[in-house]
């Protein structure tokens, strides 16, 4: 999936593929943390053991609302952690990494504080 817009500003995910996500220029091979200011490698657990404390640097940028971005095909990840994250008042959603791509550009568009965190198998 390629992702196009006219003139992108802070990060932009331009497109995803099964183990390989390009953003603005650079392509990267493993799970990332993105934001509109920034972009940190990421090193969670599989996604059926996803907890808590695998969400600690996104937690940290204080976001009003957290994409999950599963890889190629939706995973719902368990009720523990989505209820873990939504008792705290941030928004949690969960999708393929191709969506969460596309959502996350939209929501930064409109000025959003978004953090979509990219697993990519």
């Amino acid at each position: 999936m390629k992702i196009d817009l006219d003139q992108p500003t802070g990060n932009f995910a331009r497109s995803f593929s099964a183990g390989e996500l390009r953003i603005n220029d650079r392509v990267f091979c493993r799970p990332v943390i993105l934001t509109v200011d920034s972009i940190q490698e990421w090193s969670p657990s599989p996604i059926a053991a996803l907890r808590l404390a695998d969400f600690e640097p996104v937690m940290l940028l204080k976001p009003e609302l957290i994409l999950l971005g599963t890889g190629t095909r939706q995973v719902i990840p368990g009720n523990e952690l989505v209820l873990s994250i939504m008792k705290q008042g941030i928004g949690f959603e969960f999708m393929d990494t191709a969506a969460a791509c596309r959502t996350f550009n939209v929501l930064t568009g409109e000025y959003r504080n978004v953090v979509a965190a990219l697993l990519l198998d």
